[in-house]
Parts: C-alpha cells; structure tokens; sequence
C-alpha cells in the first residue's frame, strides 16, 4: 500500500524548466529583476535559483533549475530538476523552448504532461527561428498541448508581458502519449503504489524505463515491497518486448512529438545573412576554423593577458593596494600587542597582505576582463562552434567537445574552471578534466608571466607550448583508457553566429564576478590560513630543505628555485615571477627558465585550486591527482632538461 510522499508544495511558485541554452536564465532576470546568465554555459544555472515577483497581482517565487533534456535523468543537473518538481511541485511551470529546436521543446514537454503540473511554454528565440525559415503556429501549438503557448525573445523583452499574464492561468499539458496496452497496463498497476500525487503516471513510466534514480527517489518514499513489486511488473512487462522498455517509450513519445511538430510548423527559405552563415560553417571546419581560433585566442590573450593581468592588475595591486590599502592595514596592526595577530593579517601569509590581495588585486582584474571575453564569445555563438571542432581531439581522451569549456574558462582562473566541471554529465569527464586542469592549463596570471620571460623567444615559446600540450594529451589519453566508464554522447546546440550585445555581456560579467568573490575568495582566505599554520610550524621550511635535491639534481636549477615551486603551490603565476626575478638577476639561463617554465606549468595547482578540488572530487580523489601530478612534472622537466642539454631540442 502506498504512504503519503513527505512533500513540501510550492504553491505560490513558477519554476522554469527547459532545454540547456534556451535563454531561461534570461527569462528569470526579467522576472526578479536579477540577472543571470544568458546560457547554460559554465557557471549558470548549474544550482537552483531562487528570486521573487510580483506577477498579476500576486506575489511568486520564481526558481530557475538546471537545463535538462530528458525527465529521466542522464546527469546530476537533470535528476536536481526532476527531483525539484517531484518534492516541491510548483504552482506552475514555465517551460522555456528554443524555437528552432521545437521536437527538442516537445520531447520535454510530454514528459511534464505525465507528470500533471500546470504549465505555459514559452517559445523563445522566435526571431532566430523565423531567420532561419522557421514558422510556429502558436495559437495551434497551444490547442494540441492543451495549455498556453507564447512566443517570445528574452533578450529583447518581445513577448514578457502576454507571458506574465498566460502566467496567471496555467493549465497541465493534455498531450500525453499513447503507449502499447502492455505497457498502459503497467501503468496502472504501479500508480496505486506510489506516493499520492498528480504526477504518479509520469513516476511510473520513469520506473518501467529503468531509471535508477527514481527508484532511489521512491526508497524513501514508499515500502520496500512496493518497490519490490514495481520492479516485478516492470521486468515482467520488458520480457514481453523485443527492446528494452526505456527505447519502446521513448519512441513512442517521438512519434507524438513529430505528429504535433508537422501539425504546427512549417518551413521556408531562411532570411539569415550570408555573411553570418558562411561564418557560422567555416568557424567550426576542422581545418579553416584554424585561423578562427588562432585570431579568437590571440584578442583574448591581448584583452585578459595584457590589459587584464598586465595594465589593471599593475594599478589594482600597485596603487591601489601597495599603495593605500595594505600599508593602511599595517599601520593599523601595528597597535596589536600580539605578535601573532599582527602576522595573521598583514604578514607574510597574511588575510589582508596575502589574501584579499592576491583574490581581489591581482585575480580579480584577471577574471573579470575574461568574463567579459568568454561572455562575448557565448553570446556570439562561437564557443559552441569551438567545442564542436575540438570533439575529435577530447574523444581520443573518452570527452567531447563540452569538455572545452571549462578548459577555456582555466584560462583565465583554475580554480573557477574546476567549480565548473558540475555542468559535465558524468562522474567520469567532471574527474578527468579537473585532471587536466590541474596539470597543464595555465591561468591568465600564469601566462602573463610566461609571456614576460619568453618575450621575443619564439623557439622557446614553441617548445614549452609544445611540451605542456602533449603530455596533457598523454595524459588524458591514457587516463581516459584507464579510467571506467565511459563518455556522454556528444549533443550541443549550435545558435546562428550573431553580435553580442553589450549590456547582456556587461550584465552576465558583473553576476559572473559576483559569484567569484562569493565562490573563490573565501577559498583564497582558507588557503592563506593553511600556509600561515604551515609557516609558523616550519613546515614550509621543511619542504624547502626536502625539495632542494629534486630541483637541483633532477633539474639542475639552483637551490634558490625551491622556494619558487613552494610559491607556486600558493598562486601559479608567483612560481613565474619568481623564475622571473631570477632570470633578470642572471641566476637562471635561457634553459634553466624553459625547464622552470615547463616544470611548474605541469606543478600542482594553486592552494585554491587544490582546495576545490577536494571539494568537488573528493579529498581522496585530490590528493591521489597531486601524488601523480608532482613527480610527473619533475619527470617531465627532468627529461626537458636532458634534451636541451643534448641540442636535440
């Protein structure tokens, strides 16, 4: 006998649900006045969003949930969404589709008709559609789906008001889907097991599908035995099949969705410029998208790496900070009678010294010049092109192209990029690209610094590039090998090429850096604390005594570089100026910097870094990732060492 599901309604709530990318962070922003992001890119919408309007006359809570394609959950931020309308049934859903992809808008819809929440569809991107000869009839649309169906583009407020007020009268999808007798049989058999609610049908089919997941959701919720029996009639019900039942639903859910999709739409020529669809094709040719990618990489590194890293960070950090703030807080300090108190906030490894002036003076204009180049890159529709033509590459490592992204955002913070591996599907592509992270991608403080000491070396840039690039994919080829499971089919979708608009951008770059400061900094304060401990214990000197045969013998640097790569376990681009200072004090020669160079890029990350790492992955999974990670870049730059010795490089 089925028990009441320990349930908490939200019924004063609209929760949007879609498809990743369709602009239903924007449409939160217009309706709580907050501003996310514009795509289901890293760092949106990865954890449930919360924020309050005041919508015909009455005042809702408005929750933003994780992009998802499918109610039956393939990745962590599809099961949150599920699970979200399973617990907490809202008072309404509105469901944001992107117009040009409608059979994937409908494939989800179905799935909310099964599970009987009162919804509106809001068709979004309708201008992107109709440049692409793509013709909606909404007004029929609403009439086969039983519910309210508007048509809108977020980003420029087409449409918000007829939606607010289709808000206002929800109604549950009718669509529902016809399955095989055997099947509606199963159905009924297992509603009377589960938990009283309107969504039990929708329950049922995820149960006979064979999700894993929701059996996990009802163990909590209903008797073993129930369960037990749930499991009988679905494996009873799959024996008198040829497929397995999650294909048989699935497809049947399809031909409902291409019936409805060839009742409503129509296509003609589309009006999108030729200029914007010659880019859009050869910006992601595996060949001619080349130059793309070297011209998109080169004007970021001048905008983050020499304006961000270079101009900003050297008045933030240098004027600002050394100048006013910092000595400030010293002589503040400076009345403390404890010595130790003193230390701690304006020491070496100090809060205020160490602390807030690396997250806030010297990062912080590095990320947030990036944020404003990954911005206009998402909005241009370029970094989907770039994930697609890099696919081929990241499947040789078990990934696919999605993997580039959290790559690129490495190139302006690491530690950022890491906490953005949750948008990945599996447990397997989020571990091995933080992998990956971890030892090769230089952040843009790092690169800055790489750039000043390899400043009119082009043989040498060549071949620390070179180096750094093949044993990340050495690596990730044979971790991919050796690693179980396997990757997630490759689906993106790819908008047209379009000009980004710069309030969405500067909009996007302020909630972006907002979460940082929220995110990062107390990560950066954390790791400051553990090096003070360290200090104050010797550890620190410790490891510089331990460490000097490794950098002397292995590497033939001079003893001094130890207390480098220690500094560069605190912040990369501290390991650089420090190689840095001892080149322009002709203690390291141009080998010497090259060997530094490739050994502490392949280094350990930065404490912050290390921190997320084991707050993401597990402890035990960081710290098995730094054991293999240290002893690897000295190995590699022991080998480096050789080869220049030899002239063979």
């Amino acid at each position: 006998m089925a028990v009441q599901a320990p349930q908490s309604s939200l019924e004063k709530s609209i929760c949007l649900v879609g498809n990743p990318n369709t602009g239903k962070s924007v449409l939160f922003g217009i309706l709580t006045g907050t501003y996310v992001t514009v795509s289901n890119y890293p760092g949106t919408t990865v954890e449930i969003l919360k924020g309050s309007a005041t919508l015909n006359g009455a005042r809702q809570t408005i929750i933003d949930t994780p992009g998802t394609n499918s109610l039956t959950p393939m990745s962590e931020d599809e099961r949150v969404t599920r699970d979200l309308l399973l617990d907490h049934p809202p008072g309404a859903v509105l469901q944001v589709g992107d117009a040009k992809n409608l059979k994937r808008v409908l494939a989800v819809t179905l799935q909310l008709a099964e599970m009987g929440v009162p919804a509106v569809l809001a068709l979004n991107m309708s201008d992107e559609a109709y440049a692409r000869g793509i013709h909606i009839d909404a007004h029929q649309l609403s009439v086969e789906l039983g519910a309210p169906v508007v048509p809108t583009v977020a980003i420029q407020k087409t449409g918000v008001e007829a939606l607010i007020k289709a808000l206002g009268s929800p109604r549950a999808f009718t669509a529902e889907t016809e399955f095989p007798e055997l099947i509606e049989r199963a159905v009924e058999k297992i509603c009377p097991l589960l938990p009283q609610t309107s969504a039990q049908r929708g329950i049922a089919l995820m149960a006979l599908s064979g999700d894993p997941t929701i059996a996990d959701w009802l163990r909590a919720k209903i008797p073993a035995d129930d369960l037990a029996t749930i499991e009988e009639i679905r494996a009873g019900t799959e024996r008198a099949f040829l497929l397995p039942l999650s294909q048989i639903i699935t497809r049947h859910r399809m031909h409902q969705v291409n019936r409805i999709y060839n009742k409503v739409t129509e296509r003609t020529e589309g009006s999108e410029g030729p200029v914007a669809a010659w880019l859009g094709r050869v910006s992601m040719h595996p060949i001619w998208g080349l130059p793309f990618l070297a011209m998109t990489l080169f004007l970021t590194y001048k905008f983050v790496g020499v304006l961000g890293a270079g101009t900003l960070v050297d008045w933030v950090e240098g004027v600002l900070f050394n100048g006013y703030i910092n000595p400030a807080a010293r002589s503040a300090f400076a009345h403390v009678p404890f010595p130790i108190v003193r230390d701690l906030f304006v020491g070496e490894y100090g809060i205020i010294t160490m602390a807030v002036t690396y997250g806030v003076a010297i990062v912080m204009p590095v990320v947030f010049t990036f944020f404003i180049a990954f911005s206009a890159l998402e909005d241009s529709g370029y970094l989907p092109r770039l994930a697609v033509m890099v696919n081929d590459i990241f499947r040789a490592m078990g990934l696919n192209g999605k993997a580039v992204l959290p790559m690129v955002l490495g190139l302006g913070c690491d530690t950022m990029a890491t906490l953005t591996t949750r948008v990945l599907e599996t447990r397997r592509e989020r571990t091995l690209v933080t992998l990956l992270l971890a030892l090769g991608v230089p952040c843009s403080a790092q690169l800055a610094v790489v750039s000043a000491l390899l400043e009119g070396n082009t043989r040498g840039f060549f071949i620390w590039g070179s180096v750094v690039g093949l044993v990340m994919l050495a690596v990730g080829f044979i971790a991919g090998k050796l690693m179980p499971g396997r990757g997630s089919d490759f689906i993106l979708e790819v908008p047209p090429i379009r000009l980004p608009k710069i309030g969405n951008i500067m909009s996007k770059t302020l909630a972006r850096t907002e979460w940082y400061l929220k995110e990062a900094v107390p990560l950066f304060i954390l790791g400051t604390l553990i090096l003070f401990t360290l200090d104050k214990l010797h550890v620190l000197r410790f490891l510089d005594m331990a460490g000097r045969p490794f950098v002397t013998g292995m590497l033939g640097l001079p003893a001094s570089a130890t207390k480098v790569f220690i500094m560069g376990f605190l912040r990369r681009d501290y390991g650089g100026a420090g190689l840095l200072d001892m080149y322009r004090h002709h203690l390291l020669n141009e080998s010497d910097v090259l060997v530094g160079l490739v050994t502490i890029t392949l280094f350990i990350p930065c404490v912050a870094n290390f921190i997320v790492m084991g707050k993401e992955r597990g402890w035990k999974t960081a710290f098995a990732q730094a054991a293999f990670i240290v002893p690897l870049s000295f190995i590699v730059g022991g080998i480096v060492r050789l080869l220049l010795n030899s002239g063979l490089i």
